[in-house]
């Protein structure tokens, strides 16, 4: 592994299957007694959060105290931020407390990347979300659910989505979900397509490693996994689609629609879903959909992230007997 995870396309196809491989070795621990590992012991780790989110930062916080890292949060809201503190300032400040590890979300494409490069802290960086440009962890977790799924947990191991149809269905002009999943699916060798209205296909689209539809249904016969991204109205200053109801009928999906798929194909969602325009209730619901696997999943991996970058080498529950018996 690197210094630091900024962004999905930064991975080989091995570091990506190593990844995933210790994160099934992490998903382990869950079925024990005590969910916990002592190879963090000692590691000081900063959850720096300048946007809003709950799935992400209590994923990393759940994945660091199982790891019995020593974990900081620090939220933009209430903070020195909120003066007018820059993130140079941040960053040295949080220099001076000596941490290890800095899991950082940003509204700003490149925040992470800035943070890591500029020599202002001496820590692994972790990009938990940049504005609309990447989010690796989130790539990496939907790419452990779909190998689970489609490959299976043991027969998975060692294994890339060679020749598996992914398709990701909806705002993908401003989703880093989108562009994250799009290099790592890509770099684990599966095929991607990409569909949405035309005005929410961002410009130079067809430089990335997928092709583009504008039609749901031609494309839903064929994909091994669907998943449907979030309208992201937060991020929107104009006026994308003529309605909601629109929207709905022409790229949400429903359980007619997913009759259409093969029977082994999955439904995914990054969540948070909005019930009624990119997927109906019956949809989310059904057994097909992966949602709360991916939350779980999701502890799994970002352990995993947060042991390899922190100097594990050796395969991690192996290592954490052997630090027990100590």
């Amino acid at each position: 592994m690197q210094r630091h995870l900024i962004s999905a396309a930064d991975l080989t196809r091995d570091d990506a299957v190593h990844v995933l491989d210790t994160a099934e070795e992490m998903a382990r621990v869950a079925d024990r007694p005590i969910k916990k590992l002592p190879t963090l012991r000692g590691r000081t780790i900063v959850n720096l959060f300048f946007e809003d989110s709950t799935r992400t930062r209590i994923s990393f916080e759940a994945a660091e105290k199982r790891l019995s890292a020593d974990v900081i949060n620090f939220t933009a809201k209430g903070s020195s931020v909120s003066k007018g503190e820059s993130l140079k300032d941040t960053a040295q400040t949080l220099e001076a407390m000596g941490v290890d590890a800095v899991v950082i979300r940003h509204g700003a494409s490149g925040a992470p990347y800035r943070l890591a490069t500029s020599g202002w802290i001496d820590a692994a960086v972790i990009n938990a979300g940049d504005g609309t440009h990447q989010h690796p962890t989130q790539a990496l977790l939907d790419a452990f659910t779909m190998r689970r799924r489609l490959v299976g947990r043991d027969a998975g191991l060692g294994q890339d989505l060679s020749g598996r149809r992914i398709t990701l269905v909806g705002d993908v002009l401003h989703s880093r979900v989108a562009r994250s999943n799009v290099d790592l699916l890509h770099t684990l060798g599966a095929q991607v397509t990409l569909v949405a209205p035309p005005t929410l296909v961002p410009v130079g689209v067809e430089t990335w490693p997928c092709e583009v539809s504008y039609d749901l249904d031609s494309t839903l016969p064929k994909s091994d996994a669907v998943m449907m991204l979030r309208v992201q109205r937060e991020r929107m200053n104009a006026a994308f689609f003529p309605t909601e109801r629109e929207y709905s009928r022409r790229y949400g999906l429903d359980g007619e629609r997913m009759a259409r798929m093969p029977e082994h194909a999955i439904v995914m969602h990054p969540g948070p879903m909005v019930r009624g325009m990119e997927i109906t209730a019956e949809v989310a619901d059904s057994d097909r959909c992966t949602v709360v696997e991916q939350v779980t999943n999701g502890v799994s991996i970002r352990m995993a992230v947060l042991y390899l970058l922190l100097g594990g080498n050796e395969p991690a529950v192996a290592h954490a007997r052997t630090t027990e018996e100590k």
